[in-house]
């Protein structure tokens, strides 16, 4: 396999040497698919990874329901095109880039293709397919997820930059959705009503948006991103408990505030941000969000709320008074 390149994945090409660069990448994808020697699954393997003994859907015959071929440098899976009956499939780990093979699995259940050579997502509609995982391959957007059942979606470590071809209209089902480690710049396209588990952690998230039909989700990491503000979070969001933003560009106490939209938030991860340098950081914290049980993976001490509701009763009250001197002076 050609050797990843920093500058292209990470954007830090030299001014003016693009077309230099995307021509060298073509050319080592050409190699690559040159290279890539037929390795198409063969009855021996097949038979080597097939197990779980189950009845079939009508109750009258036995099939195996399991197959598994990891580290077998796999280019072509057609073989497996016959066997119906298959629930639960790994493939990880070998030289797939293509799944349609796999179509005519209408019984699937649970499918893992962690760390092949696919470049999309999509696959045909499987009508019971309710695990999914695609970690470490080199898918870029997400279009062509339209499974009606899938619960538990894992595109972790691949190179998407946009979540705007997401067919949330399609996946009622989807409560689980992990996206660490891919180039994701804003949130836009993930309004998913049955989410409750939202994975962003590395990526390269500035700005928050799209985020009002999350109404269900309970947890949302956010880590190792670039966000400065905490613009985006909102009312809907009434059952989010959990919120990591670990190593942020959150340097004010005024983004903090910002959470004070979320009903339920219990959690919060704030960690090697700007914001957590400051002094008395924990007591701010909890001035600005009383409800908080947990900061930075520490519950908060009874003293430390008796102090932080002695500060802001005084807060409100000083701001009370300011109010009422600037209305006096509006009416003289």
């Amino acid at each position: 396999m050609a050797p990843e390149r920093d500058g292209e994945e990470y954007g830090l090409q030299e001014e003016g040497g693009e077309e230099e660069e995307e021509e060298k990448g073509l050319l080592e994808q050409e190699e690559e698919e040159q290279v890539l020697a037929p390795c198409p699954l063969t009855e021996e393997v097949l038979k080597e990874g097939l197990s779980l003994l189950c009845k079939t859907g009508n109750g009258l015959a036995h099939a195996y329901v399991k197959f598994e071929a990891k580290y077998k440098d796999l280019t072509d899976i057609s073989l497996l095109e016959c066997f119906i009956h298959l629930r639960y499939v790994d493939l990880s780990e070998n030289k797939l880039q293509d799944l349609s093979p796999l179509s005519s699995l209408t019984h699937l259940l649970w499918l893992k293709v962690d760390r092949n050579l696919l470049t999309s997502a999509c696959m045909q509609e499987l009508p019971y397919l309710q695990i999914i995982s695609f970690a470490h391959n080199r898918i870029k957007d997400m279009e062509g997820i339209t499974h009606p059942r899938l619960a538990n979606l894992s595109l972790k470590g691949n190179k998407i930059q946009t979540a705007l071809g997401l067919s949330h209209g399609q996946l009622f089902s989807l409560q689980i959705l992990e996206l660490r480690g891919n180039m994701l710049e804003s949130t836009a396209g993930l309004n998913l009503p049955k989410l409750k588990n939202l994975y962003l952690a590395q990526n390269a998230l500035r700005t928050l948006e799209g985020l009002e039909g999350l109404g269900q989700l309970t947890t949302l990491h956010l880590r190792d991103n670039q966000l400065e503000t905490l613009d985006g979070f909102c009312s809907s969001m009434k059952c989010l408990q959990y919120l990591n933003l670990r190593n942020n560009g959150i340097s004010s106490f005024q983004e903090v505030a910002k959470l004070q939209i979320l009903p339920m938030l219990q959690a919060l991860v704030l960690l090697d941000n700007p914001c957590s340098d400051e002094p008395n950081y924990r007591l701010e914290v909890l001035v600005l969000l009383p409800h908080l049980q947990r900061l930075d993976k520490e519950l908060f001490e009874q003293d430390e709320r008796a102090e932080a509701n002695e500060i802001r009763q005084k807060r409100q009250e000083e701001e009370k008074e300011i109010e009422g001197s600037l209305q006096a002076d509006a009416t003289e």
